[in-house]
């Protein structure tokens, strides 16, 4: 086999849960492959450079053995080799818990200052 098809060899190495999901990425053009959008039939082979764009970021994988059907997950890991550069981590301010309801005043006031803004008159 020299050659296999993005949406399959996407499932396969267990990027995304099902075929049709990697498929309708690939429809979306969230897939390039060399620098290509592509469709889900197109055709990959050992050496490509694939991104893919899962959760406003991209994800660069370099293609090292062609699977077509899904295999465990340290089968999979071995498929590919990942280039994605790491992410900066982002920090939480002033989330609440979903369902906690509106802040009262003092929980507002404790927000502002993690935020950096001041509501005194003074300044």
């Amino acid at each position: 086999m020299d050659a296999a098809r993005v949406d399959s060899w996407l499932w396969a190495i267990r990027v995304y849960k099902t075929r049709s999901a990697a498929t309708t990425a690939c429809r979306a053009g969230h897939v390039r492959v060399n620098g290509d959008k592509v469709k889900a039939a197109q055709q990959i082979r050992v050496g490509d450079e694939l991104r893919i764009r899962i959760a406003g970021f991209d994800r660069i994988l370099f293609v090292r053995q062609l699977l077509v059907k899904r295999v465990g997950a340290p089968v999979a890991a071995l498929a590919y080799e990942d280039k994605t550069p790491e992410r900066e981590p982002q920090a939480v301010l002033g989330l609440r818990d979903r369902g906690a309801g509106r802040p009262t005043k003092r929980e507002r006031r404790d927000i502002d200052k993690l935020r950096g803004r001041s509501h005194d008159p003074e300044d």
